[in-house]
């Protein structure tokens, strides 16, 4: 036997849990070489032994014409899938949104203009928005109203404002214009496409609001000396509210975004459900880079915070179901700016005053307004945090602190 001279042989197991790995399928050692039963030893060797059995080949012919199933029947499904997803109803009532709905607010009489990637007209949801202009700055294509984006960010943040379908959104009955300047990537490739846009939404839609769900990261991409600032100014000066992302850089970033942090605009944070500040919401300076001077009351960074995350909204019709979920400061600045429009139907003619056109001055009164209103956390000392702002968006009080200064008497 000399070709088993150099043989080596396995070594007798010393723990009962050394088994066979030479072949699964061998018999291995008896069930006294572990100190129990054969079948108990053969139990340890093949543990899914028993399943396998059971469930091959049947178990995968099954499974396999289970899924094609669901394929099949997807369609069905998804008409009754859709309305019980969670929805956002949470924000519109932590707000104060709803309240002033139920009011008979919507909105109506007031000019909305958003900035950003676009919007699907064919959304369901937003079959019937009032839509008073779109204009494309982006590839220049007017005739057709779409959304570029690749996560059609502009459909969702209209959605958030103006849906009425599956859910009713901000200000629904407002006046909405469309600009697309963002591209597919939510970014405007040329950074005088949003500063044309909101020239567009000043002068040729006259908006009331224009809402800006975009922003730059201070001393990155828009500076503070661009044509999107002196943009902004001037379509404040014409006593236009301007409502802009705080930004989606976190505790540790030198100021809110880009043009949130010009004086006059009401920069918007994002907090969650719980009421928890959103971890990547941007903190604003002390000192305003257009200026150099400490930021006073009621224009220090961010102003207020709002819902931002996980909100539910219109998406694109190419999706099934077309909807979606968003996080950010561009949700939250559109909550406000819904907010906004339902107090502009209620109290803008008395902001306005005897010669019908909002000043400066009137402008700061309204931003006086939020800061009083809003929800303050009890942690925070002082009446303003560089992450809160000076605290949640309530939008009933926020219209009781108008009233108040315009001394009218709430109905």
């Amino acid at each position: 036997m000399p070709a088993l001279d150099r043989l080596e042989l396995l070594p007798e197991p010393e723990d009962p849990r050394l088994l066979t790995t030479v072949d699964p399928r061998a018999p291995g050692y008896p069930g006294s070489a572990y100190g129990m039963s054969d079948e108990e030893a053969r139990s340890l060797r093949w543990p899914l032994d028993p399943l396998k059995e059971a469930l091959w080949p049947w178990g995968a012919v099954f499974f396999s014409l289970g899924t094609v199933a669901l394929l099949l029947a997807w369609p069905f499904v998804d008409s009754y899938l859709t309305p019980l997803l969670p929805d956002s109803e949470w924000a519109y009532e932590d707000t104060g949104i709803r309240e002033l709905q139920d009011r008979g607010l919507a909105g109506e009489g007031i000019s909305v203009c958003i900035v950003d990637t676009g919007m699907d007209i064919r959304h369901p949801d937003l079959s019937g928005i009032n839509l008073a202009g779109f204009r494309d700055f982006f590839d220049e294509d007017n005739q057709e109203v779409k959304d570029v984006g690749s996560e059609f960010h502009g459909t969702m943040m209209t959605g958030i404002l103006a849906s009425n379908g599956t859910f009713l959104g901000a200000a629904p009955g407002a006046s909405i214009s469309i600009a697309l300047a963002l591209g597919p990537e939510g970014s405007s490739g040329q950074q005088d496409r949003v500063s044309l846009a909101i020239r567009w939404c000043r002068i040729t839609q006259e908006a009331d609001i224009i809402s800006l769900s975009l922003g730059s990261d201070p001393g990155q991409g828009m500076g503070i000396e661009t044509e999107t600032v002196t943009a902004v100014q001037e379509a404040l000066e014409e006593g236009i509210f301007v409502i802009a992302a705080a930004g989606n850089t976190g505790a540790e970033s030198s100021d809110v975004s880009v043009p949130a942090n010009i004086q006059g605009v009401i920069a918007v944070g994002a907090y969650r459900s719980s009421g928890a500040i959103w971890g990547d919401s941007a903190s604003g300076s002390n000192i305003d880079p257009y200026s150099g001077q400490p930021r006073e009351y009621p224009h220090q960074k961010p102003e207020i915070i709002a819902p931002g995350v996980n909100i539910f909204s219109t998406a694109s019709t190419e999706l099934d179901p077309p909807y979606a979920y968003s996080s950010g400061t561009s949700d939250s600045t559109v909550f406000v700016t819904g907010a906004l429009a339902l107090i502009l139907e209620e109290y803008g003619d008395a902001i306005a005053g005897e010669d019908g056109k909002i000043d400066l001055e009137e402008m700061s009164m309204v931003k006086r307004a939020l800061a009083n209103s809003a929800n303050q956390d009890p942690s925070s000392s002082g009446n303003h945090s560089s992450r809160l702002g000076y605290g949640s968006l309530n939008s009933v009080e926020w219209a009781n602190q108008l009233s108040f200064e315009l001394n009218i008497d709430v109905q």
